[in-house]
């Protein structure tokens, strides 16, 4: 039987894996309480359908994709309606958290006697003609969720713990995110310092594959800093053990809270950033 499959939130991650769920003959549905209608207007264009929580709650997967802060309170949301339903619903938590937040997402569940599987999305949202992200999956009933490859979801199987797949996102997310935020660091204070010109020749001459890849990321990451700033808090949780990495991604979830603000009013930094690139932001 065809699985129906609920996906929140809308927003750009969410919409794009909606879209292609729906095109590949899924019903999908959604949440859009307390959404704007920019988001209502995305939700319909990828060909979800706005459903309250007992609707959702009686379909085959919940894909929870949100901002970081929001997993836990989103699990509690639904918990409730979870444990009404008949249908216990696979619950998919795909956001970018550490495993110990996995482990408070997934107590909350476990009550409702729903499967839980732990995802880790790592890549763009899918576009029309690619293979989409990555989902890395684990936990008892990640091979429910694999079911859904068949429906154009790129899901890949981890063995190891229930929150294995996190684990992964944590890890690559350190390093991309984290990367970005030491090289968007220094291209700001060599431009302050009047010798940005000579950073770009030299980063040019000496690392061209990394210079060119800062070139890419960087050009797109302001308007997306405001969401990187819960994540690189999980990360630091996530290299807790060690408390001079955690005061590492501490510091960069700082310095995206202030791109994202420098972003949404006087775009000093931005212009500045776009200026050593030399490539346009927005």
């Amino acid at each position: 039987m065809t699985p129906v499959v609920a996906v929140i939130a809308p927003g750009m991650m969410g919409a794009a894996v909606g879209r292609r769920l729906t095109e590949n003959g899924l019903r999908v549905l959604t949440s859009l309480r307390d959404r704007s209608q920019e988001t209502a207007v995305r939700a319909h264009a990828a060909g979800m359908i706005a459903a309250e929580d007992e609707e959702i709650a009686a379909t085959d997967f919940i894909l929870s994709i949100l901002p970081p802060r929001d997993a836990v309170s989103l699990a509690e949301r639904f918990r409730p309606a979870l444990k009404a339903s008949n249908a216990k619903p696979v619950y998919v938590d795909c956001n970018a958290i550490n495993p110990a937040t996995v482990e408070r997402v997934a107590a909350v569940i476990a009550p409702t006697d729903c499967p839980f599987v732990d995802a880790g999305i790592i890549g763009s949202p899918p576009k029309p003609g690619d293979a989409g992200p990555r989902f890395y999956a684990s936990g008892p009933a990640a091979t429910r969720f694999a079911t859904l490859r068949q429906y154009g979801l790129d899901i890949r199987l981890l063995d190891g713990s229930l929150s294995a797949a996190s684990a992964l996102k944590m890890s690559y997310a350190g390093i991309t995110k984290g990367t970005q935020a030491i090289g968007a660091a220094m291209m700001l204070a060599a431009s302050r310092a009047g010798s940005a010109d000579d950073l770009f020749k030299e980063l040019q001459g000496s690392q061209k594959e990394m210079f060119a890849w800062f070139k890419r990321a960087l050009a797109q990451m302001p308007p997306k800093a405001y969401r990187w700033v819960a994540e690189m808090h999980e990360i630091a949780g996530f290299v807790g053990d060690d408390p001079t990495a955690g005061e590492l991604y501490e510091g960069a979830a700082h310095f995206y809270e202030h791109i994202a603000e420098d972003f949404a009013t006087e775009q000093k930094d931005v212009a500045a950033l776009a200026k050593f690139l030399g490539k346009s932001i927005s």
